[in-house]
């Protein structure tokens, strides 16, 4: 059984809990278009690929998926995410299974205007967002909303050209200085993180591991402390649930006043998924016992809580 990740990047971890989990039983193939990309250098083996928008990609990974005997593929970037769930067909004719969400629900995810109104039209608290500069206007003059706001392009990730506005002159000289861009609330509360894995056979919720995240860098998060609330864990299974995402997804969630607000998704493994896998939540195992056709018990909250994270840089010598 192989597996191959791809646009690897610098997620050395994923890449490591993979190999160990697969030791024996099969290879960890990964991609990446850099030959720098640190994570390629843990995998069993490694291919460098083209950009995901250069013509003929899709091709290339599919080539890699035969040579390989590949059994499942995900990726570790949002752009490519869509782009796996496009070409579904064509990994299901040579035997290749996508571990990650359908087209319509990966688009979704990157466009926030269009999540922000599918957890509106759902009844899930969220921020208010608009891209219509005048219903912004109209709102925080009824008081719907104040500032601080954030003002970032409707679609993309990672927290990329996110910028804070104090006052209405910045929110609308960053609003009109970009395109297709929008307007955010600013969520007051504890951020938490939340990695959740969706079974690809009996499409439950099997796991779910949450943070109370403490600081951020560059979009992901830096510090954070494992934590339980079984209101939580359903909010979550039943968000999951009724969306229909499969496979591994990264939610951002605030906890204001004790109400939950669902912020953002990321259907892949985020930056922070290590805190779970090191308290106890082995999301690569159920990945493969799916891989085998074998359908995940479900297991919710069963890790240990109280448990800090601190990540710190690291180097590779090649």
């Amino acid at each position: 059984m192989n597996i191959l990740i791809l646009s690897c990047g610098t997620r050395n971890k994923v890449v490591q809990y993979f190999k160990k989990e697969f030791e024996g039983e099969g290879k960890v193939i990964a991609t990446d278009m850099s030959e720098l990309a640190p994570a390629l250098y843990e995998a069993d083996k490694f291919h460098l690929v083209p950009r995901i928008t250069e013509k003929g990609y899709i091709d290339k990974i599919l080539d890699i998926c035969q040579k390989e005997k590949i059994n499942g593929v995900l990726s570790l970037i949002d752009p490519e995410l869509s782009l796996l769930a496009e070409n579904k067909a064509r990994f299901d004719e040579i035997g290749v299974t996508i571990i990650g969400s359908s087209y319509e629900l990966c688009e979704r995810t990157l466009d926030k205007m269009q999540m922000f109104q599918w957890l509106k039209d759902n009844g899930y608290k969220c921020a208010k967002s608009y891209t219509d500069k005048d219903l912004f206007l109209a709102d925080l003059n009824a008081g719907k909303i104040t500032f601080p706001v954030f003002v970032k392009p409707a679609r993309g990730s990672a927290s990329i050209s996110i910028s804070k506005a104090d006052d209405l002159e910045t929110a609308l000289f960053l609003f009109d200085s970009g395109e297709n861009m929008m307007i955010q609330e600013f969520l007051h509360g504890q951020e938490i993180g939340a990695d959740v894995y969706i079974d690809l056979i009996s499409r439950e919720v099997v796991s779910i591991f949450t943070k109370k995240k403490i600081l951020m860098r560059a979009g992901e998060t830096d510090k954070a402390v494992s934590f339980k609330d079984e209101k939580l864990f359903a909010l979550i299974e039943e968000f999951a649930l009724k969306s229909g995402f499969v496979g591994q997804i990264d939610i951002d969630i605030f906890d204001i006043g004790g109400e939950y607000y669902i912020s953002e998704v990321n259907p892949r493994f985020g930056g922070g998924y290590p805190h779970a896998f090191e308290c106890g939540c082995n999301h690569m195992a159920l990945i493969k016992n799916n891989l085998a056709k074998k359908a995940n018990p479900k297991s919710i909250g069963h890790y240990k809580e109280g448990v800090y994270m601190m990540k710190y840089n690291e180097i590779m010598i090649k």
